[in-house]
């Protein structure tokens, strides 16, 4: 039998052009909502993700464990490592999350106020959910029943040395801890190997970091040597696991206790350092399938 007309390859490209005109005609026209933080579901879901998912599957080939630790309601704090010179670790950390929740949740990142200064950047950070790394506004993502994502470690694990690669860095004050207590949410540990490979860093001209108002400024076996494609990410294989929650609500009133802070935000470190040595176990190669 002839396949039925729908099925015809022409009339696929049709409604595929016809839908792409239909997003383009909405927001032209400014017919599209965003959050009070910024966030625009619409873009993320049709531009963002599907472009983050040719890094997601088809280059760093990502496999992910544990999403059943994810809630498929309601909120959660998702706390994961941080490495990679530049943060493609938190965008894939996203992408998984929205890829493998049977509900397509988004992941409200919390980011440093470096990325919020930068223009463009900023931009697309506010478009696809992020922003600041404060308490209040990651308070009002959780009491709205969001997903959020935080990396405690900040640019201290995002720029430390390929030689300190899988060590976890201090977790600060434990912000993010006080933040889950006040509002009663469990807090999810997400361990990520993968992204320590994607640009080694073998050293940090501080000077020239200083100079530019950066954290650090990275020496690669690629950048700066190779100009822009130095910033080419090499193609890791990528492990994330999504630890079992941490419940928070029973110690609701203890959210001003250094102690009870500082215990749990080490319990959620540990956890997380344990669960990295478990994934590079399973991943003897960096490079491999």
């Amino acid at each position: 039998m002839p396949p039925a007309v729908a099925d015809r390859p022409g009339d696929i490209w049709d409604q595929r052009v016809a839908k792409g005109l239909a997003f383009l005609r909405r927001r032209l026209a400014g017919d599209y909502e965003v959050d009070e933080f910024g966030f625009d579901p619409e873009l993320t879901d049709k531009v963002f993700l599907p472009m983050l998912r040719l890094l997601y599957r088809d280059w760093f080939r990502t496999e992910v464990f544990g999403v059943e630790n994810l809630p498929a309601h309601g909120s959660a704090l998702v706390v994961g490592n941080h490495s990679g010179t530049l943060a493609l670790d938190a965008v894939m950390l996203a992408t998984a999350v929205n890829d493998r929740t049977p509900n397509r949740r988004h992941l409200r990142l919390l980011g440093a106020d470096l990325v919020f200064r930068m223009p463009i950047v900023s931009e697309l950070a506010r478009k696809s959910g992020g922003t600041v790394a404060c308490n209040p506004d990651a308070e009002r993502l959780l009491r709205n029943g969001e997903l959020v994502g935080v990396f405690p470690e900040g640019f201290k694990g995002v720029g430390k040395q390929y030689a300190q690669r899988y060590k976890l860095q201090r977790f600060g004050r434990g912000g993010f801890v006080s933040a889950a207590l006040r509002t009663g949410t469990p807090i999810v540990p997400a361990a990520i190997v993968g992204a320590e490979e994607i640009y080694p860093m073998l050293a940090d001209i501080k000077p020239l970091a200083r100079l530019l108002g950066i954290p650090y400024f990275p020496v690669t076996p690629t950048f700066p040597w190779l100009g822009p494609l130095g910033m080419v990410p090499l193609p890791s294989k990528w492990l994330i696991e999504f630890s079992a929650p941490i419940p928070t609500a029973h110690l609701r009133d203890q959210a001003d206790d250094p102690l009870v802070v500082f215990n749990l935000a080490d319990q959620v470190r540990e956890t997380i350092q344990q669960t990295l040595h478990t994934l590079l176990e399973r991943r003897p190669d960096p490079f491999g399938r």
